[in-house]
């Protein structure tokens, strides 16, 4: 049984990570990944302990098809160009 169903809204983007995260109890955090959701996950994880929470999205948020703040909340920022010697 899940521990909690949250609004992806209520999650927030980790660059780091690469994924969306919510503060676990244990002081880790759940976390789940753009991918994931595109397939159809809603399962986030906490990698300390054997928590996870169901994740609440509309898919059209995830493709960004939504409206320009929902966008910004959920897409990571752009990568900067590498250069190559």
């Amino acid at each position: 049984m899940s521990y909690d169903d949250v609004e992806i809204e209520d999650m927030e983007w980790n660059n780091e990570l690469q994924a969306f995260t919510y503060p676990c109890p244990c002081g880790d955090l759940f976390q789940i990944t753009k991918d994931e959701l595109k397939l159809g996950e809603e399962i986030a994880r906490c990698p300390s302990c054997s928590l996870y929470i169901t994740v609440i999205y509309n898919m059209e948020e995830i493709s960004g098809e939504s409206d320009h703040k929902s966008k910004k909340s959920i897409e990571p920022s752009k990568q900067q160009p590498v250069a190559v010697a």
